[in-house]
């Protein structure tokens, strides 16, 4: 009886423990599957070659990202948000959907297009607008305004040169799906960079340069935004030449007003706007007509500001002694420093259309009275 208690008891143990091996076995093998199935690239699709047509003349058969932005758009969000919290993206606030998108591949690919050579992949972030009859003539506009946007919003990215930047769009059909593959890159050209670039170092030589200037400027900084709008303006008006012959290199960009000391409007502009972003004062630069001494009416750029929750007027260059005729006294540095619709508008006409058939933008309201 005893032994066959014991046999008993020994079968339960021996069927128990089977069951306990079998049980882990079913959880590890499970596991190694879930295991397997992450291993798999969410984001790509395999394009088959069966039946399908790919038109384009640069690009065969790419392999196209479905809407790429999708995914890192909140990431994305959050590092601009460190990136630049310094920088006023006035412009940017003023686009539609699709140009923000295009916006925001520039500055995802921003340290890449120092080369000039970094193509910026838009994947199929545009297909249903392009399956529209007038689609492509409506990225083009998208894109455009995208561009000048950009390149307003951010003067610290004045090595490159919008002419020579080109939007593709490429047509694969599969049957009857239409997939539209859309690029960023140079074109025909060499590269994007303005002409006196030719390579990724000698951009970030000239940016180390602007940036030495630069912190030499901040270090005076004071604890009040008057005070270090103030500083700015002096140091452009005093340190910088009006340039009259209107063919120096980089007399358009901020390379040109800080470090080779001349300039035409526009230098002066985009480096008060740049030293303006690195303060975190907010700042536009701005675009229009201007009545010269002469009372002749010129093309013009000058900058609005922000200070005590109100806009004020700055024209550095007509404010400079260097770009007026005869002599002037010290009290003409100041003649449109910070001053209110009331005055500016007398020989100051802002137009937001920055290129011909381009999108309408607006400046922040100016106070009407100048700044006390």
């Amino acid at each position: 009886m005893k032994s066959k208690l014991t046999t008993i008891i020994i079968t339960i143990i021996i069927l128990l423990t089977l069951s306990v091996f079998s049980l882990f076995g079913i959880m590890v093998w499970n596991e190694l599957k879930q295991m397997e199935i992450s291993a798999q690239p969410e984001d790509m699709k395999t394009i088959l070659s069966e039946s399908m047509d790919t038109k384009s003349e640069e690009i065969k058969s790419p392999q196209i990202l479905e809407n790429p932005f999708d995914n890192i758009k909140d990431e994305n969000q959050q590092r601009e948000e460190k990136d630049n919290s310094n920088v006023n993206k006035y412009f940017y606030n003023q686009l539609e959907d699709y140009s923000k998108t295009i916006y925001r591949a520039f500055e995802i690919n921003k340290e890449n297009m120092k080369t000039g050579t970094q193509k910026i992949e838009l994947g199929s972030s545009f297909s249903s607008l392009l399956q529209q009859e007038d689609g492509q003539e409506q990225l083009g506009n998208y894109y455009q305004s995208a561009l000048e946007a950009y390149t307003y919003d951010n003067p610290d990215v004045f090595y490159l040169s919008p002419n020579k930047m080109y939007l593709n769009i490429e047509t694969t059909t599969k049957g009857k799906k239409v997939t539209y593959y859309v690029y960023i890159n140079s074109g025909d050209e060499e590269n994007y960079l303005i002409d006196e670039f030719s390579s990724k170092e000698e951009v970030d030589l000239a940016i180390n340069q602007i940036e030495q200037v630069k912190n030499g400027i901040l270090q005076n900084r004071q604890n009040n935004a008057y005070d270090n709008i103030k500083m700015v303006h002096d140091y452009l008006v005093e340190n910088i030449e009006y340039d009259t012959s209107i063919s120096k290199n980089h007399i358009y960009n901020m390379y040109g007003a800080m470090i080779n000391g001349e300039a035409v409007c526009e230098g002066y502009a985009r480096s008060f706007k740049y030293l303006m972003d690195s303060l975190g004062i907010p700042c536009t630069l701005v675009i229009g007509k201007g009545t010269n001494s002469e009372g002749n009416l010129e093309n013009h750029a000058w900058n609005y500001v922000q200070i005590d929750n109100q806009w004020y007027a700055i024209d550095t260059t007509w404010d400079d002694p260097v770009s007026l005729t005869g002599w002037v006294s010290q009290s003409s540095k100041y003649r449109y420093f910070l001053k209110g619709s009331n005055e500016m508008v007398k020989d100051h006409t802002p137009s937001g259309q920055f290129t011909e058939g381009g999108k309408m933008f607006y400046y922040p309201p100016l106070n009407s009275t100048n700044y006390e």
